[in-house]
């Protein structure tokens, strides 16, 4: 899928504050953001839409092969030589 950029104008120290304080939770504000955005585009996206999308996304799915076919083993059977009495 392509990915594209975007910006936005935000107050520096802000910023800086957030991401004291996102590092402090292991996390930053680009993870947040695209999490916040995922969120956004589920939420307003209709299923419909993002199925399409989706489908036009995907790898195509590659044939699968054809199963290889099982020939059953002759069995040998082992036979005595017959014992004279």
């Amino acid at each position: 899928m392509e990915e594209t950029n975007i910006t936005i104008n935000f107050d520096a120290a802000k910023l800086d504050a957030l991401e004291f304080a996102l590092r402090k939770q292991r996390s930053s504000v680009q993870r947040r953001m695209a999490e916040m955005l995922q969120q956004l585009y589920e939420a307003e996206v209709p299923e419909a839409v993002r199925e399409y999308v989706d489908s036009k996304t995907a790898p195509a799915a590659r044939p699968k092969r054809p199963a290889k076919s099982v020939t059953p083993k002759a069995q040998i059977s082992e036979v005595s030589p017959k014992e004279d009495n």
